[in-house]
């Protein structure tokens, strides 16, 4: 049986996105794992979500958003003791965003803090079935904010190993997670970077901004990160509109990005590139030269571009035919 499912672990939230005129802002659904969820199917890839939401309005916006473009959700969790996050973006005058912080709940926590262990061994004959067809997992590292869905993401990362999935993390450094988690806020920020850092060695594959790179490894050479890690993973650095760099298949590369002066809104963009990666992954086998691998990445990096083009994360991700097309009219 070929693999070539995905699944995509960690939190659904809405982004509060500050209007244009700053006199507001727009709810959109977001959260990087449910970005990627959503993207690959757009991407025609099969992906499967697997988090927690509350049981409130916004947890049925996101099922009726994961229902109509066809992610599976056969391990989502509702939880009726806490509520769907709602995080506040702001935005600078070129279109990056900023977490500003999160809207006030009547509970205790967010449920994407609540993933539970219990829950998904219920379902544990399912679990194996998928985890046959399954090619990636992925997910970030907001998880380990919480130790109980810590302990989920652990236990889910013991049957990657057992079925040979390979696990992709998108590093997606948030403090403002940990700072105001009822976990974790008291752990410090050196704790938290050796605790991310120890995570990290679960990676076959690794994405990370030039920043995070900088913050975690002291540097931002791709191979030396690589190096460090305890599967040496391949390892992708992106930096915005700027080339990105890569360690793939014993490979290092830089790749240009494509440009536009139409940015709207970052959001998810990053998201975007990773489920353009992951679907060339997929759909065209691991590449074994250099070519092959800069097409891979240009074909992400449209994701991204055409994800900023608009608000809102998941509204704006493109379709296959929309990168072919781009990419058809894209002069190198």
């Amino acid at each position: 049986m070929k693999r070539k499912k995905v699944i995509c672990i960690g939190e659904a939230l809405i982004d509060r996105i500050r209007n244009k005129s700053n006199q507001g802002f727009t709810d959109f659904l977001g959260g990087a794992p449910a970005n990627v969820a959503c993207a690959l199917r757009k991407l025609k890839i099969d992906s499967i979500f697997i988090g927690s939401l509350g049981c409130d309005d916004y947890g049925k916006k996101f099922i009726k958003q994961f229902s109509e473009l066809g992610v599976n959700l056969d391990f989502l969790q509702l939880d009726n003791d806490s509520s769907t996050r709602v995080v506040n973006v702001d935005r600078d005058q070129f279109g990056d965003r900023f977490f500003s912080g999160f809207e006030e709940s009547s509970h205790s926590c967010f449920a994407d803090e609540v993933l539970s262990k219990k829950l998904i061994e219920k379902e544990i004959l399912n679990l194996k079935k998928t985890f046959l067809e399954t090619k990636y997992l992925v997910t970030g590292t907001i998880l380990l904010s919480s130790p109980i869905s810590a302990e989920t993401i652990f236990f889910l990362f013991e049957q990657a190993k057992k079925f040979e999935v390979k696990v992709v993390i998108d590093l997606n450094w948030r403090e403002v997670f940990w700072d105001h988690s009822c976990f974790s806020s008291k752990i410090s920020k050196d704790q938290r970077i050796n605790l991310i850092k120890k995570f990290l060695n679960h990676a076959h594959i690794l994405k990370l901004s030039k920043e995070e790179a900088t913050l975690f490894f002291k540097q931002e050479n791709p191979s030396l990160i690589s190096q460090k890690l305890l599967k040496q993973p391949d390892v992708i650095i992106t930096d915005g509109k700027n080339p990105v760099s890569w360690f793939i298949n014993g490979l290092q590369g830089i790749t240009e990005t494509p440009a536009s002066q139409k940015i709207v809104d970052t959001t998810g963009a990053g998201d975007a590139f990773l489920a353009g990666l992951i679907s060339k992954l997929i759909s065209s086998g691991y590449p074994s030269n250099k070519l092959d691998i800069e097409d891979f990445v240009e074909f992400a990096g449209v994701c991204g571009l055409l994800t900023c083009l608009g608000e809102g994360a998941i509204e704006q991700q493109p379709y296959y035919e929309k990168v072919n097309k781009f990419l058809g009219s894209f002069i190198k």
